[in-house]
Parts: C-alpha cells; sequence; structure tokens
C-alpha cells in the first residue's frame, strides 16, 4: 500500500509520533511518503528532551521513506530545503494525494 503523511506542526510529541508511524508503515513493508508543510519545515530544528524528532526523521529516511518540503513554507522561514527534506511544491502534495492509497494527517 502507498501511505501519505501530510505534517503541519513542529510540535515535538506530534511529528515524533509522525514518523514513528512512518517507520512503523515501511516495516510493514508500504511505501510511505511525507509532505512537510506550514511550521512542520521546521522539524529538524526541534529540540526536545523527550521526542527526538531529528532521530525519528533520519530512521525514516534510513528505511526508505521519502521526505518532501513545501517549498513556499521553507522561502518563508528563510530556509532551504536539503537532502533529508528536498524542496518540493503543491504539485508535489496533489501528486502525493493523487497516488496514495490512503492519507494521514498530523
Amino acid at each position: 500500500m502507498k501511505i501519505g503523511i501530510v505534517l503541519e506542526t513542529k510540535e515535538p510529541e506530534k511529528a515524533w509520533n509522525a514518523f514513528r508511524f512512518g517507520v512503523a508503515s515501511l516495516k510493514k513493508g508500504h511505501n510511505v511518503s511525507t509532505f512537510l508543510m506550514g511550521e512542520a519545515v521546521e522539524c529538524e530544528d526541534v529540540t526536545d528532551e523527550k521526542y527526538n524528532v531529528l532521530e525519528q526523521m533520519k530512521l525514516f529516511d534510513a528505511s526508505g521513506g521519502e521526505i518532501i518540503a513545501c517549498g513556499t513554507c521553507l522561502k518563508s522561514r528563510q530556509k532551504e530545503g536539503n537532502e533529508l527534506c528536498p524542496l518540493s511544491t503543491m504539485n508535489d502534495l496533489v501528486e502525493l494525494v493523487e497516488t496514495s492509497d490512503k492519507i494521514v494527517s498530523f
């Protein structure tokens, strides 16, 4: 199954759980892509003693998940895409929704 995750928050516990869900889905053999939009494009910078978001993002990536980040959202925060979270567009989000069997939003 192809699962699309739309993440719109950088709240540590929610972002951490979104990527944990992604990792669990990948381990079950699903194809998983995550689109970061709004404040979620800042997830790599989140520091929290209890919820290590960046660690889960890296595990998701290493497990074969795809992460893409809204270019407009990045630019509005004077950020750029990078290897872990490449810059994308709304058309990429539309394609993610069109090609996914299920969409989960956090």
